[in-house]
């Protein structure tokens, strides 16, 4: 693996985007910035994607490396990372493939099911479908309530709803597909909620365990972006064999997937013990209130190291 010469070494930092995350992403991308100058990179670049010469900057840059920011649409779907192929700057996390796959959840979850990783039961509908009466009643009698309804390819919780009652269930379905995607509606997995961040390449090792405590509904935005002590319970009250099951189910979804970097997947863990999988994440948050950065904190790896593992595992990647 090649040897990082901070003092040379230029990076790319992607950030911002169109997407309903590029806020999140923005945030992401001030806080890499600053932990990889921590970590003793002197030659950055912040770039918003959605600046008019960012591609011309990215091609005429001479990066040595992207650093992905960029959550939702464009920055976790595969283009961006297409865009890095194009013009031959190695960059962080996944690549164009596993990300697509991640990021179309339906998709994930046939992976998941092959993988022999437990999935909710669910239905996509897709983004121009509109149900009749009959249909909602069937998908309730089929699924249950409540259920939740979330845009297949969307993240950060935005368009998500938990519907408990049927009457709920059209207007649901039409917000999960107000930006052009199709719809998921997966039966509620009742339980402990947990997320299970991994970090590497061909070898990957899963970190702490987070239990998440909201209080809510579900892990929704406002939550994901409060104070992490409020709601991240390191490592997860679990029983030793459930917890290291829920690991190999995250390395396992990672590996599957054809992930690299780092990612963090989300389970349920049901009342007999069973960590059911909704989602993986290739870009995690990555502000120092993130589920990713807290969790790999716990494992003695500070921010601008966990940055700069990153950057390290690219090259790995790259010049294997």
């Amino acid at each position: 693996m090649r040897d990082i010469k901070l003092d040379t070494c230029k990076v790319a930092l992607i950030t911002g985007g169109w997407s309903d995350e590029k806020e999140i992403s923005r945030a992401s991308g001030q806080a890499c910035a600053q932990a990889l100058q921590d970590a003793g990179f002197i030659n950055i670049d912040v770039i918003d994607i959605s600046d008019s010469c960012a591609t011309i900057q990215l091609a005429q840059g001479n990066y040595d490396v992207a650093f992905i920011a960029m959550h939702g649409q464009y920055g976790e779907d595969g283009c961006i990372q297409g865009l890095c192929e194009i013009l031959h700057i190695p960059y962080t996390f996944s690549g164009v493939l596993a990300s697509a796959m991640a990021t179309e959840k339906n998709i994930a979850k046939q992976v998941y099911k092959e993988a022999g990783i437990p999935v909710p039961e669910g239905i996509e509908i897709s983004a121009s479908k509109k149900c009749s009466l009959e249909e909602l009643h069937s998908l309730v009698e089929r699924l249950g309530l409540p259920i939740f309804v979330k845009p297949a390819c969307n993240g950060s919780s935005f368009g998500v709803t938990k519907v408990t009652k049927e009457d709920q269930l059209q207007d649901a379905i039409t917000k999960a597909q107000s930006g052009g995607s199709s719809a998921l509606i997966e039966q509620c997995i009742e339980g402990t909620e947990i997320t299970v961040p991994v970090l590497g390449n061909e070898d990957p090792q899963a970190l702490p365990i987070i239990e998440v405590v909201t209080g809510a509904d579900f892990y929704d935005l406002k939550v994901k972006y409060e104070d992490p002590s409020k709601h991240h319970v390191i490592p997860a009250r679990l029983d030793e064999d459930i917890y290291k099951k829920a690991q190999e189910y995250a390395v396992i979804a990672h590996k599957a997937l054809g992930c690299a970097g780092a990612s963090r997947s989300d389970f349920i863990v049901t009342a007999d013990g069973e960590p059911v999988i909704l989602e993986t994440n290739t870009i995690p948050g990555m502000t120092e209130t993130s589920l990713l950065p807290d969790s790999a904190r716990h494992a003695g790896i500070e921010f601008p190291e966990l940055c700069r593992r990153l950057i390290e595992l690219t090259f790995e990647r790259f010049e294997a």
